[in-house]
């Protein structure tokens, strides 16, 4: 006798299964995220639940020594990673279409293939088309193995038997379990293919790179069990009209969360950006009002960037405002603490900012470059080009003290900086500084200002 099929409902967001369909998920909210799937019963065999064979440990019977890590080649992926690769441990990497994920997973396997073997497993291009990219980018180690299939039960398999040194799979939303009878990319497949490679790497020490692919919103596709279930989660960012691409890891249970990585596209491949504060600072206007360089902290790196700020008369009854690589609710705020508390007004006037170089500022720190590039724009008075503005910005025009700020002005004074205007409260932190840079502590955003022209 046949066995009936059944229809569920599944939210590809928090994996939640309904025998109907809904608009919104109960579970978490979302809306449109329920996806339909068919499963065909399969015949139950009878377990008799046992704790016989089962064994546990104690903490301290368990030793702990230290991971073994493949270097990549590339210092900056491997400042993401924590140090490099560790052994046996699962990584995704995802971003947007063409932003260079398969393009740097094929530059490190030269480097690994120096001592590694590696498999390379793709189920989105041929081997024609991977060997044609290989040769632009001067990949020719013999130690990478090329493999065009979506069945993850034969890649397993192939796996065991082969053993190779490192796994890169493109990407996961391709890959397939026979046994399930929905279409590849779906919850399902994406959740028990990432469990079998889970279990593979973590059963023969194998490390295993994954790729994601990002929905329209930029969130990984798939359910989000996916990032629950590996090791270490990077994201590829960066406008692609622009050359310059940033790494960041938002999971990693191996190293720190707050390292980035810059890298440059060229023909040949991505270049790492090893002084990413010089490459976004050059080319500044010289005596040019409305532009002022802010320090934002990344881990434990300090990096200089370039804010733009442009103010001009409106032409209709309401100001407009736009952002790019700062949050806007935050630079409507400013803008308001500038009109009440310090005396700038902007209510007839358009306000424009720009980061340059596609960085994101993100850190309350970078208020007072944000705050200082406006007024410019608006009194038509030029920063000076050897003076960089560090400070958060309080509802009462007052200046915060900030953290990390003797690294910051390490780094301002490197890179040729003569003057920081830095928030009063952060003097105290800096008593035992000694370098050739001028600090000036403000209270105010006036007195900042003031001292910056």
């Amino acid at each position: 006798m046949a066995l009936k099929t059944k229809s569920l409902y599944i939210c590809n967001e928090c994996g939640h299964e309904s025998a109907k369909w809904y608009g919104c998920c109960p579970s978490c909210g979302e809306w449109n995220t329920m996806e339909e799937e068919i499963r065909t019963p399969q015949q139950q065999k009878s377990v008799r639940s046992s704790a016989k064979g089962l064994t546990a440990q104690t903490i301290n019977e368990i030793t702990a020594d230290d991971e073994i890590r493949f270097k990549t080649g590339m210092t900056e992926l491997d400042r993401v990673l924590g140090g490099g690769i560790v052994k046996g441990s699962l990584v995704l990497l995802s971003g947007d279409p063409g932003i260079g994920k398969s393009t740097i997973l094929l530059q490190i396997c030269e480097f690994l293939g120096k001592n590694l073997r590696i498999l390379y497993v793709s189920g989105e291009e041929s081997a024609r088309q991977i060997k044609l990219r290989a040769n632009r980018l001067g990949v020719s180690t013999d130690n990478l193995l090329l493999m065009c299939q979506t069945d993850v039960e034969g890649i397993v398999e192939y796996i065991k038997s082969e053993k190779p040194d490192m796994v890169i799979v493109d990407s996961i939303q391709t890959m397939c379990v026979a046994e399930i009878s929905s279409s590849p990319g779906s919850v399902t497949q994406v959740r028990e293919s990432t469990n079998l490679f889970m279990h593979c790497a973590k059963g023969l020490g194998i490390p295993t790179i994954l790729v994601g692919h990002v929905n329209k919103d930029g969130n990984i596709a798939g359910p989000k069990v996916l990032e629950h279930i590996v090791d270490c989660v990077l994201y590829f960012e960066g406008e692609r009209h622009l050359s310059y691409r940033i790494l960041r890891a938002v999971k990693n249970r191996y190293g720190s969360t707050n390292e980035i990585g810059v890298f440059e596209m060229l023909d040949k491949g991505l270049v790492e950006v090893l002084n990413p504060s010089l490459m976004l600072i050059s080319g500044k206007p010289k005596n040019t009002a409305g532009t002022c360089i802010a320090c934002v902290m990344e881990g434990s790196r300090p990096i200089l960037a370039e804010v733009q700020g442009l103010v001009s008369s409106s032409n209709y009854g309401n100001a407009r405002r736009m952002s790019t690589g700062f949050d806007y609710n935050r630079m409507s705020m400013l803008i308001a603490v500038l009109e009440k508390r310090s005396g700038y007004f902007f209510s007839n006037c358009d306000a424009y900012i720009n980061v340059v170089g596609g960085l994101r500022l993100d850190e309350p720190a970078t208020d007072l470059s944000v705050a200082l590039a406006l007024i410019s724009s608006l009194k038509d008075v030029p920063i000076r080009d050897d003076t960089l503005a560090i400070g958060e910005i309080g509802l009462g025009g007052e200046l915060r003290a900030v953290s990390f700020c003797e690294q910051r002005v390490k780094e301002a004074e490197r890179l040729g900086f003569a003057r920081c205007v830095i928030p009063k409260h952060n003097l105290k932190t800096l008593d035992g500084f000694k370098g050739n840079i001028e600090i000036v502590g403000v209270k105010n955003v006036n007195e900042a200002f003031n001292a910056s022209v």
